[in-house]
């Protein structure tokens, strides 16, 4: 199974709108308590920006959904988190978790779709090729001319181009819509969907996201920021937001790591994700 990473250099987004709960004001939103071996971590989740993710994330969690447990291959309803460590720590980069074996290969035995707000990012609005000729920094290309074989696969796609005849008939328009294509015309030429209908949210610092192996692979993988990354804008679902410990993300992301694949020297641990639950008759929250 192909290993669950991120792709990484640079691109400015439009404004999103997330409810969040940095006013100081209790969150409407659920609330998710990532207990680790080096401290709590409180993830506001966001329904409106990915309710199947955020779904997903809290059945996982608590041990509602079934999922496969790879050392057996047979499907089992409990805590998916409980255990598993933190496989991939980069400094001043992110932090990635949710493999049930530990190495960024495994996932809970099933994949679903993203839930990305393209055009509320503003993607559409990022030419994939610069005026002055170069790719756009969120193409993450090592070279100009892998950046035009991307641009062209997704101008042929777009334009439904399979033979070479299809190629003649339609040069003008391939090379029109090669100049001005955008960054979310280029990500839906890759196999991303988008939909408007849900809140946009950024890959901004102190978030949660979805880790994937590319389009509609999300599954259990999920990593939290470390900094702003708007090179993944359109590629990861966003679901949530740290609104208490980022001092413990930041300090797990100091911590030393093997430089072959960023995997922690000593072993960080999920204790527990539950949802953080209201308790009504005394007005306070408990987990």
């Amino acid at each position: 199974m192909q290993k669950k990473l991120l792709a990484i250099p640079v691109l400015l987004v439009a404004l999103t709108s997330v409810a969040s709960a940095e006013d100081g004001k209790a969150p409407k939103n659920p609330v998710a308590v990532i207990v680790t071996s080096m401290g709590e971590i409180h993830v506001e989740l966001w329904p409106k920006a990915a309710p199947k993710t955020v779904e997903n994330f809290l059945d996982l969690a608590e041990g509602r959904k079934e999922w496969k447990d790879p050392a057996t291959g047979k499907l089992v309803k409990r805590p998916f988190y409980d255990g598993l460590i933190f496989h991939r720590v980069i400094k001043n980069f992110m932090l990635q978790a949710g493999c049930p074996i530990g190495t960024g290969e495994g996932d809970a035995g099933y994949t679903f779709e993203d839930e990305i707000n393209g055009k509320g990012l503003g993607l559409d609005k990022e030419k994939a090729i610069q005026p002055n000729g170069k790719a756009h920094p969120s193409l993450v290309v090592e070279s100009e001319d892998d950046a035009q074989r991307v641009v062209t696969a997704a101008v042929y796609k777009k334009l439904g181009i399979v033979t070479d005849e299809q190629l003649k008939s339609k040069r003008e328009e391939v090379d029109k819509l090669r100049k001005g294509i955008s960054l979310l015309g280029v990500y839906e030429g890759s196999g991303y969907s988008y939909d408007e209908s849900l809140a946009a949210s950024k890959p901004d610092k102190g978030v949660i996201a979805m880790a994937n192996a590319g389009p509609n692979t999300n599954s259990s993988q999920f990593f939290l920021n470390l900094v702003d990354t708007p090179w993944l804008a359109g590629k990861h679902t966003v679901f949530g937001k740290i609104v208490k410990g980022m001092e413990v993300v930041e300090a797990i992301g100091k911590v030393k790591v093997n430089a072959l694949d960023s995997m922690p020297a000593e072993e960080i641990k999920i204790v527990s994700i539950r949802e953080l639950k209201e308790k009504k008759d005394e007005g306070e929250m408990k987990k």
